[in-house]
């Protein structure tokens, strides 16, 4: 028997698939995968950075991290260095050439965005900004017992 999908489905099924489709095709369009083009923007604009908080910050495991940084490591976009505070802890930053390289994808992706947002009015963004708002306000008033239940 096939279950009928509400309209409540529906909204959170676009919403996701959505996003999920922007940033997708935004890393097809610049070449580069979604992990690979989120590690390289993050120490971007965060600049020196350990794999640790990379890890956390980008939710993916310490392997995928540490891979990621020796190929720009490889590539001539990132140098690494032991953490003179802490020796457990490898560091991460761009080199100049991975400076040049992130900027120059900052200015694809607003190129990007403002295709993306090409016939949407100033109205509708921030109509779609309240709802999104308002979605993000009531996660966080669900109990953490509520979430765990379902």
């Amino acid at each position: 028997m096939e279950r009928l999908q509400t309209p409540e489905d529906r909204f959170f099924q676009d919403l996701m698939g959505g996003c999920a489709e922007v940033r997708q095709a935004f890393a097809r369009h610049v070449g580069m995968n979604g992990h690979r083009l989120h590690t390289l923007m993050r120490l971007w604009r965060n600049g020196e950075t350990s794999h640790s908080d990379l890890r956390q910050a980008l939710a993916i495991d310490g392997a995928s991290v540490t891979r990621i940084v020796k190929d720009f490591e490889t590539e001539g976009l990132v140098s690494r260095r032991v953490d003179p505070g802490d020796n457990r802890y490898t560091l991460a930053r761009l080199t100049p050439e991975g400076e040049r390289a992130a900027a120059e994808l900052a200015r694809a992706h607003q190129d990007y965005q403002a295709r993306l947002l090409d016939g949407v009015t100033a109205e509708e963004r921030e109509t779609v900004l309240r709802v999104l708002g308002r979605l993000r306000a009531n996660v966080a008033l669900i109990p953490p017992e509520q979430e765990r239940s379902r």
